[in-house]
């Protein structure tokens, strides 16, 4: 029943993806701001927002696991994390607004809590958005698949 529900979820998110406004970077950067009490974006030695160390590190969270930072999750976030869900900027803005709800929906399981308490209310999008574009390039896997296979014809 939980996997039916996860799925329902997961189905509902797809399908409202196209409603979702693609969001401002700019915006995104200054609605930052009230995310660096708890959370820094720090790419090894590259600080690219210094903030607290409460939450997790931001930097490569769009494309990431959910719940697979190296980071101590709550049970809700870790029982994601096993199905190898990632993080995309339309469950992030959605999350962003109502942590424990967005738990609650994806897993199915009314009980579900996140450690997140703070609720955006607004600028979500915004913020997925920033840390799309402070993040590590998405590679396009098809691009990396034709090449592989045009090194194997050559070598044929």
């Amino acid at each position: 029943m939980k996997s039916l529900w996860i799925s329902a979820a997961a189905l509902t998110l797809t399908l409202s993806g196209a409603a979702f406004a693609e969001g401002d970077v700019a915006k995104g950067e200054k609605t930052f701001k009230k995310c660096r009490a708890c959370h820094a974006i720090v790419n090894g030695d590259d600080v690219i927002q210094k903030g607290g160390k409460t939450g997790p590190n931001l930097y490569g969270v769009i494309g990431r696991v959910i719940g697979g930072e190296d980071y101590k999750y709550g049970s809700s976030l870790a029982a994601i994390a096993e199905s190898g869900q990632v993080w995309d900027e339309e469950q992030l803005e959605v999350y962003v607004a109502n942590p424990s709800d967005w738990l609650k929906d994806i897993t199915g399981d009314s009980s579900a809590k996140s450690k997140m308490t703070f609720k955006l209310k607004s600028g979500g999008e915004d913020v997925a958005a920033y840390l799309a574009s402070v993040g590590p390039e998405m590679e396009d896997d098809d691009d990396d698949d034709s090449e592989e296979e045009s090194t194997e014809s050559n070598d044929s």
